[in-house]
């Protein structure tokens, strides 16, 4: 709307916007939403679809209501599955907030000679295909054939049952998946440090504020919006993991490290149960949904994240 003035009288014009301002930003934008709306929307409903019926690739489907989501409850490898990965998030996302921000803290501050060469030895491993990570750390951790149990043979010590062993594989793949992402989450934690204003820790330098009450009462809580994101998208990937735990442990042994995302797979595409599978997916969807939500009213009950 234009407010033209004529003499006393005020005039309302409506103006239309002409196809730079309107039609070429929706065009730049068709393109996601096209492959938004085939990839992620009508998979989701078709997911749900199948979630109340009895669906093979093969078979007739046939609509069964919530026996499904009533058998999952009853299937003690889909409850072992939720246990090992509500853990491994638990530990993964904790370590991970953790070294990336610690990492951070030591590299965004110019306080050090080749910081950027360190920012980009750290960075590298999130770059690397979650299989290749895997594929190469079971060779350094392998029972017979493992780089590490090797070298402690020739020392004359037995060898470590690093993914052989239940807890000692779990805590294996929770490592791993530490020293692959971490750097990736430094950045983002790097990015909110230097949007800091220095003149706050000058200040507090001045009053002789101590380095660990700085961080307390300055960096911490400017970081909230960073540690947030970190959190959440941390969080959803955790749940995700599946190439990095095939790859080393392929779920074993036994069940120790097998997640929900290659119970789906099994389920889905070796047993041909496309809908009790698809059933799976919707309560991973839902435990991560809760999840984000308990996330964002711990870190931000006040509602501000800027």
């Amino acid at each position: 709307m234009k407010k033209l003035t004529k003499g006393d009288e005020h005039i309302r014009v409506k103006t239309k916007g002409n196809f730079h301002q309107t039609l070429a930003p929706m065009l730049f934008l068709l393109p996601n939403m096209i492959i938004f709306l085939l990839f992620i929307i009508i998979p989701l409903f078709q997911g749900l679809r199948m979630a109340f019926m009895d669906w093979g690739i093969f078979s007739v489907p046939e609509f069964i209501g919530l026996k499904n989501f009533g058998n999952l409850f009853k299937d003690d490898v889909f409850l072992i599955t939720i246990k090992n990965t509500i853990v491994y998030s638990f530990f993964t996302v904790v370590l991970l907030t953790v070294v990336s921000l610690c990492l951070a803290l030591m590299l965004s501050r110019n306080s050090m000679k080749g910081e950027r060469v360190f920012r980009a030895i750290f960075y590298i491993p999130s770059l690397l295909s979650m299989i290749a990570v895997g594929i190469a750390w079971r060779f350094i951790l392998g029972d017979e054939m493992g780089i590490i149990n090797y070298v402690v043979r020739r020392l004359g010590g037995d060898g470590i049952p690093w993914l052989t062993n239940g807890n000692l594989a779990m805590m294996c793949v929770i490592v791993v998946s530490v020293w692959a992402s971490s750097g990736y989450y430094m950045i983002m934690f790097i990015s909110g440090l230097q949007a800091i204003p220095s003149d706050l820790y000058e200040a507090a330098r001045i009053d002789g504020s101590s380095a660990w009450n700085t961080f307390w009462r300055i960096t911490l809580p400017l970081l909230k919006s960073t540690v947030l994101v970190v959190l959440v998208l941390a969080t959803i990937a955790s749940f995700k993991a599946y190439e990095l735990i095939v790859t080393m442990t392929k779920g074993g042994p036994g069940y120790a490290t097998k997640f929900i995302v290659q119970q789906v797979y099994q389920v889905a595409f070796q047993e041909d149960r496309m809908g009790y599978a698809s059933a799976m997916s919707i309560i991973l969807m839902i435990i991560i949904g809760i999840f984000t939500l308990v996330q964002f009213r711990i870190a931000g009950k006040d509602g501000q994240y800027d």
